[in-house]
């Protein structure tokens, strides 16, 4: 059997890789008497393991050229420091202010007309807000897209349950008048006045589902622009600021509570809902006295410039006793026969 000839650049894959290190050295013996043979490689393991050079044998940097970190002036943290650096921050945000040099930064022909300052609005700090999104349009007169429906800003939405499924029931006045003399009313009328002699009829429209509901809104305001009458410099508060009364100009807010969207409840005639009202009568009422302590202790925080000194005393002190030594818990029993009262049927504006 005859067998092709071997190409020289070939001759390497016929070595036995056990003997490389003899054939490395016989290679280079040859080559030193002038005869020419294939040539080889040392052999290594395929997998053997990878060599860390060390740092610290390689490397070691002269304790004259180590590098030490520059020391750090001292902050001044006193409280004239503090006021100094606090009343620097507003001077910047308004010394040498100039309107025409404001860009937008996503927007560059726009152009800034007016400026306002952001300010919390103590008037309804007190309340809670949330946020309702309908999937459609509510209502139950059919109007154009474009056709404002002055009913639907105030509606009434009264918590509901049947066989363990909670929804809200939607109540709207019959007439767009009704709507706007309400609101008007509500405006003009002070926080605790006087009760109302006739009361507002809001009449049951649909059932609606809540379908998401979100418990954190970070990004969302109630952002009211006022443009008072005079200048934020030269208002000083005293006492209560009603609706009804000029305050300064400034960009109001409030923060929203919960935000969440509904959809229309399918009717079904065999829900055993319990009680189910068809009108609701809306009437002002006076505060009693708990009521509107609480409401004060609510626009303290924005109204009180001690308030977040009073908070952090309070919390030192903790739980507060009662004459007779026992840890007052706010919780108190009906007297006897009386029935506990439904939160429900009491309606306030």
């Amino acid at each position: 059997m005859n067998l092709p000839t071997l190409d020289p650049k070939d001759q390497l894959l016929l070595l036995d890789p056990s003997a490389s290190l003899g054939t490395f050295a016989l290679s280079h013996a040859a080559s030193a008497s002038g005869t020419s043979t294939p040539n080889s490689i040392p052999h290594v393991t395929w997998l053997r393991k990878t060599e860390y050079i060390s740092r610290d044998s390689s490397y070691r940097q002269s304790p004259h050229g180590e590098h030490r970190p520059a020391a750090e002036a001292p902050i001044d943290v006193s409280r004239s420091a503090r006021i100094r650096d606090i009343e620097a921050s507003f001077a910047s945000a308004s010394d040498g202010f100039d309107l025409s040099m404001l860009k937008h930064p996503n927007k560059p022909n726009v152009t800034a007309v007016d400026s306002y300052e952001v300010l919390p609005d103590a008037n309804i700090w007190a309340n809670a807000y949330d946020l309702f999104r309908f999937s459609e349009r509510p209502g139950d007169k059919p109007r154009p897209p474009d056709d404002d429906d002055p009913r639907l800003d105030c509606a009434v939405l009264r918590p509901m349950e049947s066989e363990g499924d909670h929804f809200l029931a939607y109540y709207l006045t019959k007439e767009d008048e009704t709507a706007v003399e309400f609101k008007r009313m509500r405006l003009e009328r002070p926080v605790n006045g006087v009760q109302e002699d006739e009361p507002t009829t809001f009449h049951f429209i649909r059932d609606y589902e809540v379908v998401k509901v979100e418990q954190e809104v970070p990004n969302e305001f109630l952002l009211v622009l006022d443009d008072g009458v005079t200048d934020i410099k030269d208002v000083i508060p005293e006492g209560e600021v009603m609706p009804s009364q000029p305050r300064a100009k400034g960009a109001y807010y409030k923060n929203i509570e919960r935000k969440m969207l509904l959809k229309k409840k399918r009717v079904n005639s065999y829900d055993q809902v319990t009680k189910k009202w068809h009108m609701i009568k809306v009437q002002h009422i006076r505060m009693d006295d708990d009521e509107a302590k609480e409401r004060e202790e609510a626009e303290a925080e924005v109204t009180d410039p001690n308030y977040l000194l009073n908070a952090m005393d309070a919390d030192a002190e903790g739980e507060v006793a009662d004459a007779e030594g026992e840890v007052d818990t706010g919780e108190h029993e009906n007297a006897a026969g009386e029935e506990p009262i439904d939160p429900l049927d009491i309606l306030g504006d």
